[in-house]
């Protein structure tokens, strides 16, 4: 009896210790310490911005999101005294932004390579050069995972050490904050970005196992995992299995009949795709990795969803919840790291988004003709959006709905009729 009594107790106090790791585990889960900084994930497959290219989705989510941002006009405008808006060209950074950030590269090409480590790294990071008057005369693109985001010991302030990428010797060189253009994504104090791929790990783990499997189990061709059984004693079993390899295993050679001899019989003991739900499994994780890029399956080639009569509507949802956020972080860190405190009252950058939301022809029409009716907006407005010429003659007048006045032009129009009727 007493030895029982004690070993309640014994099982007792390692259930509580068991109840503190776990606690633990969960609390560091919460905090993020519990993420493996190797980049191994639960299921055994090592995750990293690198790795995760290869899954497809991961790609067509980082390409369909960096192409998109990186084909939109992007302008330098000024505000005038008045309200309107016009373009700044006369600023140095307007053709920097716009067409030409550096000798190598276009626009298109800077804007692709900082949102692609934006979105798989969580920051971006561009190096601005000036000229001995202070100008911006050239921004070149670096690349995130060879940066290091600091505060300095005595001042605090923000340094960038950036480690070179030469064959030779690598190279740490420390930058001010007001020579790096720096573009962070969701972030936990503000300066630095998180990565996505660090915290979605085990879903693009799991997604690559999944890969991992079917490339293995076609490439096996004959049922892997299964077993030959032979009702005597094998002199050379090895010889048998080379034996069998050559002929069945490999794409080419699936679904051949096997033929058994002296009793030899196959024996299969992994499971089939469908006893393991693989093409199920595949689908969750392309829209599991959808849902963390913000992604419509749709536009990454996923159309078991979609209609002809929501995919419109996707795409509009597409530019309004997924894009436009990564513009703003675009507009607002241009607007801090290339303009001067006093600039910052006057220019802004600002993303042109219209042509992704145009819709289709027809409700395009119905919207213009409301604009026009109701004199909003002129007929060159109108063929602007549509990427037309202007008239010249009449073109920026605006009209007046007769239907529609106010009411002290009603009195007054009551008023000159009753003189003229006396």
């Amino acid at each position: 009896m007493e030895v029982v009594i004690i070993g309640l107790f014994k099982r007792r106090e390692k259930r509580q210790a068991d109840g503190g790791a776990q606690s633990q585990k969960l609390k560091d889960f919460i905090s993020g310490a519990d993420i493996d900084p190797s980049g191994m994930s639960h299921s055994g497959v090592n995750v990293d911005e690198d790795t995760a290219l290869k899954i497809s989705a991961v790609y067509a989510c980082v390409k369909v999101i960096s192409e998109t941002v990186a084909s939109l006009p992007l302008k330098l405008l000024r505000e005038e005294e008045n309200g309107d808006m016009a373009k700044a060209r006369h600023h140095p950074i307007y053709t920097l932004i716009a067409d030409c950030p550096n000798n190598e590269m276009s626009a298109f090409t800077f804007r692709e390579m900082l949102m692609t480590n934006l979105l798989l790294w969580g920051n971006a990071y561009a190096l601005i050069r000036r000229n001995r008057k202070g100008q911006i005369v050239e921004l070149y693109p670096l690349k995130s995972k060879n940066m290091e985001v600091v505060r300095e010991p005595t001042t605090r302030a923000i340094q960038y050490r950036y480690t070179s990428e030469d064959e030779q010797t690598a190279q740490t060189k420390t930058y001010r904050a007001r020579q790096i253009l720096h573009i962070p994504a969701f972030s936990f104090d503000g300066v630095v970005g998180v990565s996505p791929i660090t915290y979605a790990r085990e879903a693009m783990g799991l997604s690559l196992a999944t890969e991992e499997f079917g490339a293995r189990w076609f490439g096996s061709g004959a049922r892997p995992g299964g077993v030959l059984e032979h009702p005597g004693m094998l002199k050379d079993p090895e010889r048998l299995r080379e034996s069998w390899n050559k002929v069945y295993q490999g794409t080419a050679n699936s679904h051949k009949i096997a033929i058994l001899e002296e009793g030899l019989s196959y024996k299969p003991i992994g499971m089939s795709p469908d006893d393991s739900q693989f093409l199920e499994t595949r689908q969750f994780q392309l829209s599991e990795i959808c849902r963390i890029f913000r992604v419509p399956p749709h536009m990454i080639g996923d159309l078991s969803r979609s209609t002809f009569s929501n995919i419109e509507h996707q795409s509009i949802d597409f530019v309004v919840h997924t894009i436009r956020p990564w513009l703003v972080r675009w507009e607002q860190a241009i607007r801090r790291s290339l303009l001067t405190a006093t600039e910052r009252t006057i220019y802004f950058a600002r993303f042109k988004v219209e042509g992704l939301l145009r819709g289709d022809f027809n409700s395009r029409m119905q919207g213009y003709a409301t604009a026009r009716q109701n004199g909003w907006m002129s007929a060159n407005e109108i063929r602007a959006l549509e990427d037309m010429n202007r008239i010249p003659n009449g073109g920026d007048e605006f009209l007046v709905n007769g239907n529609m006045v106010t009411e002290q032009q009603a009195t007054k129009i009551k008023e000159d009729l009753k003189i003229k009727n006396e």
